[in-house]
């Protein structure tokens, strides 16, 4: 999806602390220690080969060949590292009132585990390539390298390094693929209020977050990742993501800066952006914020040009890009 929407939702930002103190054990004089935290490596070789994995099944537009056997992929990928696995079936109403099958993909580790993290991108790709330069591909579906796979990429690394080294016993993580993100309206078609045109989009969170995968679910924050493998990214704090979880923001930007990522990880307001946090934050109540690539300067004003274009294709994937976000996970949240 990932539509800009130029109104006003929140008039006071709040700007929390950074930060989390780290846990602190006593010393055999009183005295309190920091406790030494491990955070894994991240391949960023394995996070481009699992969204070079995704591309291959073609589109993966809902309701087609492609979809279904990508669905099968990713749910066998998951199986291998997490603790659990959930495939959500649900149905649903596009915006021209067609129903249609979805299914989110949920991957649990340390299930029993009171304090939750939840990590999400959506795994479907665009059906219409409807900001392609070339007119006669703007009906065309898109391989969605970096809108939807860079971010499923990331995280089924991120699940091989869980289990690679398991997490704190306190602290469980839900990973969640949300299908049905981007299946709006092509941009000729786009009618209606506001409030109508900003349900047809991200329909695999808003049932995940009217439907959890466990009865009365809970987390301590969330973070959706969309667009996260293009070169040059540049991921300020979306503006929505700072009206809802300001502290969750400061905490993941604090942690890039630590690791020097500062000039990628900008600390400016970025514009607000309608995407799988939205419902997530105003449906299941999870503070939840979107690391999306803003590109203010870009021929659509505000994403990467291969944006909904038949160019947002492996050959636009930057490993360092998906090698940074990744490694900025992992360190949020081990160090949690």
């Amino acid at each position: 999806m990932k539509k800009t929407v130029f109104v006003t939702l929140l008039s006071v930002l709040l700007l929390a602390s950074c930060g989390e103190k780290q846990p602190q054990t006593p010393t055999a004089g009183g005295q309190k220690s920091k406790k030494t935290v491990v955070v894994p490596p991240f391949n960023a070789d394995s996070a481009y080969h699992f969204v070079a994995m995704q591309t291959q099944f073609g589109p993966r537009v809902p309701e087609t060949e492609a979809h279904a056997a990508c669905a099968e992929w990713l749910t066998a990928k998951l199986s291998e590292s997490a603790d659990t696995v959930i495939v959500q079936n649900f149905r649903t109403r596009l915006y021209d009132g067609r129903g249609i099958d979805g299914k989110n993909l949920i991957g649990s580790f340390n299930p029993e585990a009171k304090k939750r993290i939840v990590l999400c991108a959506h795994w479907d790709s665009r059906p219409f390539a409807d900001h392609d330069p070339d007119e006669a591909n703007t009906h065309k579906p898109i391989d969605g390298a970096n809108d939807g796979a860079s971010g499923v990429g990331v995280l089924l690394e991120c699940a091989r390094q869980f289990k690679a080294q398991p997490l704190p016993e306190h602290l469980g993580v839900d990973i969640i693929f949300f299908d049905l993100e981007d299946y709006g309206p092509h941009q000729d078609e786009a009618e209606g209020s506001y409030e109508e045109r900003v349900n047809y989009w991200a329909l695999g969170s808003q049932y995940w977050s009217k439907h959890t995968h466990v009865y009365g679910y809970k987390a301590y924050f969330g973070i959706l990742l969309d667009m996260v493998g293009g070169p040059n990214p540049n991921f300020p704090k979306e503006y929505y993501s700072q009206g809802y979880a300001a502290w969750v923001s400061n905490k993941v930007w604090r942690c890039a800066f630590d690791l020097g990522y500062r000039p990628y990880f900008s600390s400016e307001l970025g514009t607000m952006i309608s995407d799988d946090h939205i419902p997530m934050n105003q449906i299941a109540g999870i503070p939840t914020i979107d690391i999306i690539d803003l590109q203010p300067h870009s021929s659509n004003g505000c994403f990467p040009d291969v944006w909904h274009t038949l160019n947002d294709n492996l050959e636009h994937i930057d490993k360092t890009t998906l090698g940074m976000v990744g490694h900025v996970l992992l360190k949020v949240v081990y160090e949690e």
